[in-house]
């Protein structure tokens, strides 16, 4: 069992505001989807083979949803509201596709605070390098107690 002391747990629900906010840049690389197809063994030739992809309404390879909020569920572990938080629920709408080597912008947004409950709700808003909305939904997290 590994044990890190240094690690602080993150916020509590009361010690979060209403419009807490984090912005992220992230830029898609092959690394990353190799390691993902490789962990999960997701062989859809739509994320990864470029031949296959011209042939579909989407002209090019695109990134598996899963990565995407992969990327999304590891801020919240990380910074709001951190460290020892969970995540209850997730309600995600993926309204453009994200193609391979493409720079998305994330926000995650403290956008409600149930104190009696230990629940938060987070905002997630993420747009492409064209600002087109790829991703749209909230997530409810349990802070740590």
């Amino acid at each position: 069992m590994l044990i890190r002391k240094s690690i602080k747990l993150g916020k509590k629900a009361d010690e979060l505001s209403i419009g807490d906010r984090l912005h992220l840049t992230e830029k898609i690389e092959d690394k990353e989807l190799l390691l993902y197809l490789g962990l999960t063994n997701d062989n859809n030739p739509l994320y990864i083979q470029h031949d296959y992809a011209a042939e579909t309404a989407y002209k090019k390879p695109i990134v598996p949803v899963i990565m995407l909020n992969g990327i999304i569920t590891s801020a919240i572990s990380k910074h709001i509201p951190g460290p020892g938080s969970r995540i209850i629920q997730q309600n995600l709408m993926y309204n453009e596709p994200v193609y391979h080597y493409e720079t998305i912008n994330i926000v995650i947004e403290v956008q409600h605070i149930n104190i009696l409950e230990n629940l938060v709700e987070i905002y997630v808003y993420a747009t492409n390098e064209e600002q087109k909305s790829v991703i749209e939904g909230v997530i409810t997290v349990m802070p740590h107690i």
